[in-house]
């Protein structure tokens, strides 16, 4: 026992340098928030743009997830991805028009029930679209990069002709549910409740998907997967068939992130996933390829960026998440946290 015990304490522990370089990521929020702070120099003004920047971070990070998923743990660059967001925006549409009466009521319970029948229509219709888009597009051209970049970007230009014939060419009003429409003020402090419910959805999501990552027998089988394929095919799984439910799940959240961005901008277009679609690859490339803890990280970042950057300097606003993505990648070439460390 005495053996066992001088083994354990001659294991030397981790330099503090080192422990406290692994943790910088995790502080890169904290930072770019006290930074926005020092230059916006107003706490309530501040606060409300901190708030607001958190809430679009979540809305991205629910998009961004399904991505990270496939782009990280598939190896597949499937530029496709913005097509399941418009169509989920779309069918998510369908249902909440459908359902005036309960969008119209000043019955939360009732608003929130839309929204999440709403949200299973457009997970299921884009988690099906995303089985027939693998086993058809995506399947002969595994490991060649090249040609999923143009089979994924023709995916994407034929779905949204298909949104046309179906939906029509016109951009659709999605106005929010009554009760999540208008803002909760504390001081001076101004809380949309829409970005309650999108900051509360996204959190769940994140910590949904890393439990499933981390802490089920699938997730440990799909990272094995990604790791060495032969092995987990040797002990009886079908790995195929895993990636194929990565992708469909990927799909579904996309899906689900449409609709949430719909209702974020009250319009919806059939181009709308396309020009979210390079903030969506901003936050991925970020937070690190197949990394879900980075892809959180990497999207309150953007959301961040935008909302000051919005409201310091207006006219570099759009080009600030490149600028971001660059600081980073020279900080951290593979990104905050590549699969493997987070």
């Amino acid at each position: 026992m005495t053996d066992q015990i001088s083994e354990t304490a001659a294991i030397p522990a981790a330099p503090l340098a080192e422990r406290l370089r692994a943790q910088m990521p995790y502080w890169t929020v904290p930072a770019l928030a006290v930074v926005g702070l020092l230059l916006i120099a107003d706490v309530s003004t501040w606060s409300t743009l901190t708030l607001a920047g958190l809430a679009m971070g979540m809305l991205i990070f629910i998009m961004a997830s399904g991505l990270t998923l496939v782009f990280g743990l598939m190896d597949v660059l499937n530029f496709g991805h913005g097509a399941f967001i418009s169509i989920g925006a779309f069918v998510g549409a369908t249902v909440l028009l459908a359902l005036g009466g309960w969008t119209a009521s000043e019955s939360l319970a009732l608003n929130l029930a839309a929204v999440g029948l709403a949200i299973t229509a457009a997970m299921v219709a884009t988690g099906g679209i995303g089985w027939f888009f693998e086993r058809v597009i995506i399947k002969p051209v595994y490991g060649a990069h090249l040609k999923q970049i143009l089979v994924t970007m023709g995916g994407l230009i034929v779905a949204e002709e298909l949104i046309h014939l179906f939906w029509g060419p016109n951009q659709i009003p999605l106005p929010r549910p009554e009760m999540l429409k208008g803002s909760w003020v504390f001081g001076d402090v101004v809380v949309e409740r829409y970005r309650v419910l999108a900051v509360a959805l996204g959190a769940v999501i994140f910590v949904g998907l890393r439990f499933a990552l981390v802490r089920t027998k699938l997730g440990l089988l799909i990272r094995a997967g990604v790791e060495n394929g032969e092995m987990v095919e040797a002990l009886g799984y079908r790995v195929r068939r895993l990636f194929v439910l990565v992708f469909v799940a990927g799909s579904a959240l996309a899906g689900l992130g449409g609709v949430m961005w719909g209702l974020y901008d009250e319009i919806i277009t059939a181009q709308m996933g396309l020009n979210i679609l390079v903030l969506v690859f901003i936050v991925v490339i970020i937070g690190g390829l197949g990394s879900v803890e980075g892809c959180f990280l990497g999207a309150l970042l953007v959301g961040l960026m935008a909302n000051y950057t919005g409201f310091l300097a207006p006219k570099v606003a759009l080009g600030s998440n490149i600028l971001l993505m660059v600081v980073i990648l020279m900080w951290r070439p593979r990104g905050l946290l590549p699969a493997g460390k987070g």
